[in-house]
């Protein structure tokens, strides 16, 4: 018999948390796949709920894949595929007593959810995404549009998309883009590797530093010319990259990772004088603007891009923080002049999006339900935020620690001030299950993006523990 113990006092609903019941049970083999669930009826007075309560659990299961219904027969659980198997073959060879030996290694997406609280992690925390209308949108386009899926997408992307960010960025930001300067593709990496191609390999490139480091790889794997500049109280200092005779920057102005630092209007002026200053017109700025959506605090500060009057800036951004880490779509915006370099020597590219994943999202976005999700997220971010900010407040943390940078994106710096050396004390949190990264000697990222905002208070606890314990 399935039976849960509902919370009359949580502000979670009880549809809502029959839901999670039941998703999580099927998540962890509890319930295999074809399993047959109770009738909407019989469960109701099994567990002392309304019919309605067990129809809207059911349906928003049906809605996200985790369970089918067939007619006259009732409900039942969905095969989610090969991790439900693995499952019941590992709980199978427990019962048969098999060695811990003979069970297979443990995956990286396995490990990463061992954490109890991963700080390091930019991944999305389930809950947040948008299941319901995501698969009401596909199978939307799947009974309207199996013409325009069989099509092949021209080299930029579709229109659609193009279109659709086109007119979001122009309410959110402020930003003039024609849709014919948009280039969509599968993640930053596959951008930045187009990039070099169109701006040369024999061009020196500079990234921040400190910095996000793929980007760093990213040019190095192709060869190319590349030094890290140091950073200012204000970001990246234009000085050092005309001591360098750096020609293309990668620059993250709204949100630096990791240091978190929001570079102000007077910098961004300055960093554009230096793009314009140049006779020769090689310099570019690569503004990186991945998680502009979440400042939390005022508006956003304008875009590099939109106060460009040269044409000096390649904008890119990403929707890896807005919508899940899993969705590898992107995009950048040329200036016109790169623009038609591009279609001239690169057009023979094919797009590396597929055309059923940006018809999705252009629907997401023009029908509003993307703008309508961020403001959800950007709400429960700062829930999520001040609960974190206000556990480490009272924790015995609160005098060692001091809190830089919370305003702007998904995570922060803390200056931690205990006596325990860095690799200890990183140890003493990997024992907890707790995992963070240091950015400097002192200075820890706080990433909150993926840990659930009820494991929060615990996970100070074990932080705490980790700093301050022998």
């Amino acid at each position: 018999m399935i039976t849960y113990a509902f919370d009359e006092k949580s502000k979670v609903s009880l549809y809502e948390q029959l839901y999670r019941y039941i998703k999580e049970d099927i998540l962890n083999g509890t319930l295999p796949p074809h399993t047959m669930l109770p009738s909407k009826r019989a469960f109701s007075k099994q567990l002392c709920v309304s019919i309605v309560t067990v129809e809207t659990s059911y349906n928003q299961l049906i809605s996200e894949g985790f369970i089918y219904s067939l007619p006259r027969k009732g409900f039942f659980v969905s095969d989610i595929g090969a991790n439900t198997v693995m499952s019941e073959l590992l709980d199978r060879k427990k019962k048969d007593s098999f060695s811990k030996a003979d069970d297979p290694a443990p995956s990286d997406i396995e490990m990463k959810a061992a954490y109890f609280a991963d700080f390091s992690s930019n991944a999305t925390d389930p809950d947040s995404f948008p299941f319901t209308i995501w698969a009401k949108i596909t199978r939307q386009i799947l009974a309207e549009d199996q013409h325009l899926l069989m099509a092949n997408p021209p080299f930029n992307g579709l229109y659609e998309l193009r279109s659709a960010i086109a007119e979001y960025l122009l309410e959110f930001r402020g930003m003039q883009v024609h849709p014919e300067n948009l280039i969509i593709g599968a993640g930053t990496e596959t951008m930045y590797n187009l990039l070099i191609q169109l701006l040369g390999h024999d061009k020196v490139y500079a990234t921040e530093d400190p910095g996000y480091e793929k980007i760093a790889k990213i040019l190095m794997s192709n060869e190319v010319s590349h030094v890290k500049v140091p950073l200012d109280e204000y970001g990246i200092y234009p000085s050092a990259l005309e001591e360098k005779k750096v020609e293309v920057v990668h620059s993250t102005p709204s949100h630096h990772f990791p240091t978190g630092i929001t570079m102000p209007i007077k910098r961004r002026h300055e960093l554009l004088n230096w793009a314009n200053d140049d006779p020769k017109g090689n310099r570019y700025i690569i503004e990186d603007d991945y998680d502009s959506e979440f400042r939390l605090q005022g508006r956003p500060i304008p875009s590099l891009y939109s106060i460009d009057r040269s044409d000096r800036v390649i904008y890119m951004n990403t929707f890896t923080k807005s919508l899940a880490s899993t969705i590898r779509v992107s995009y950048m915006i040329l200036p016109e002049h790169l623009m038609q370099l591009y279609r001239e020597k690169m057009s023979f590219y094919t797009c590396t999006v597929s055309t059923f994943e940006q018809l999705t999202l252009a629907l997401l976005i023009s029908e509003g339900h993307y703008e309508k999700h961020i403001n959800r997220m950007r709400t429960a971010s700062r829930k999520k935020r001040d609960l974190l900010l206000s556990a480490l407040k009272q924790s015995p943390l609160a005098p060692l620690c001091e809190i830089k940078e919370e305003q702007a994106g998904l995570h922060f710096l803390i200056q931690l001030h205990i006596q325990k050396k860095r690799s200890d004390f990183l140890a003493a949190c990997e024992e907890r299950n707790i995992h963070i990264t240091a950015v400097a000697p002192h200075s820890y990222m706080i990433n909150y993006s993926s840990i659930p905002k009820e494991r929060i208070e615990e996970a100070v606890r074990r932080l705490s523990q980790a700093a301050l314990e022998p």
